[in-house]
């Protein structure tokens, strides 16, 4: 092997990636994963890198802070034996193998299995005040944050199923929710409408958009200034949070026309597997999950990846 050729190049450092890593270390495969740079790419530690408390990942019953389990992670998966590249992945080669996995230098890395644990993103609505008040009150993630809520008032941006199951989630935790969207009816499925507009405790703004989250200046969200599309009418609805639940983006765009994926971007893998198109390939995580989208739940996915490499590898000899 070349210094440059592994056995497995894992593509991605949040808790699938990470937890990828640790089995194929333990497995002796000699992984290589390349993390992430994060200057306008893949951020290293994925998405917990932006939630302060994490309060439902098994064994911290005390809480733990996001980038604190994801550093415990790699600590791990170094430790295991894992090598580290910190660099954004900017091209791939999966038509044959050894596959190709260029960084920003000349020549590539090659790989006879390639993990993919690339994640996706949460979209939000692009405002300042918002982008300011991340984890402080604003947040993508009503299943992450939402406990810290308990008994207050909170929002919900969005219309499709994703705001529905969001806002159904907090009324049951919260005083009330103010379900914000800026069409004049949902996009979701008709049984999830009707759920969310028979609790008593979800409110609901149609035509509506957020123009403002408050309040920057104190550090944390007191409300937020919506707008009427109708009649153009500004006013603050008190709230302690805002959850934007207006989709996800899987950071797929490396991967386009060469790994098959699903009509919203996500990757396609054989069902119970985390097997793609291509043979030796193999997508863990929220790459591939638009459904759970739990740190619990991409660390198992990634455990499941790195045990199929390890069969593929020794299927074909090669371990």
């Amino acid at each position: 092997m070349s210094s440059r050729s592994y056995n497995t190049i894992i593509i991605g450092s949040g808790p699938a990636g990470l937890t990828a890593s640790i089995y194929a270390a333990r497995a002796n495969l000699k992984p290589l994963c390349i993390e992430g740079f994060s200057a306008g790419g893949l951020v290293p530690g994925g998405q917990l890198m932006f939630t302060t408390d994490v309060e439902n990942f098994p064994g911290f019953p005390e809480k733990v802070r996001g980038s604190d389990l994801m550093q415990k992670m790699r600590d791990q998966a170094e430790h295991q034996g894992t090598e580290f590249v910190t660099a954004d992945v900017t091209k791939v080669d999966l038509s044959q193998r050894p596959f190709k996995v260029w960084t920003d230098e000349p020549d590539p890395y090659l790989a006879q299995t390639v993990i993919i644990a690339t994640g996706a993103r949460a979209n939000y609505l692009g405002l300042d005040s918002e982008d300011k008040l991340k984890n402080r009150g604003v947040s993508a993630c009503a299943v992450c944050d939402g406990a810290l809520y308990r008994g207050q008032d909170v929002a919900v941006v969005g219309g499709g199923d994703t705001a529905m199951e969001e806002a159904a989630y907090l009324a049951g935790l919260v005083s009330s929710v103010t379900l914000i969207h800026r069409r004049d009816e949902f996009r979701a499925s008709k049984a999830m409408q009707a759920r969310v507009l028979a609790n008593p405790k979800i409110k609901v703004l149609f035509s509506h958009v957020v123009v403002e989250v408050l309040d920057v200046a104190k550090g944390e969200v007191t409300g937020v200034r919506v707008k009427n599309l109708k009649t153009g009418e500004v006013k603050v609805v008190p709230v302690k949070a805002m959850f934007a639940a207006i989709g996800h983006t899987p950071n797929t765009d490396l991967f386009r026309g060469q790994v098959e994926l699903h009509d919203n971007g996500y990757i396609k893998t054989k069902p119970g597997t985390t097997q793609t198109n291509i043979a030796g390939v193999f997508a863990a995580g929220d790459v591939q999950d638009w459904t759970y989208r739990q740190a619990v739940t991409a660390a198992g996915t990634g455990c499941m990846a790195a045990l199929e490499a390890e069969r593929f590898l020794a299927a074909h000899g090669m371990h």
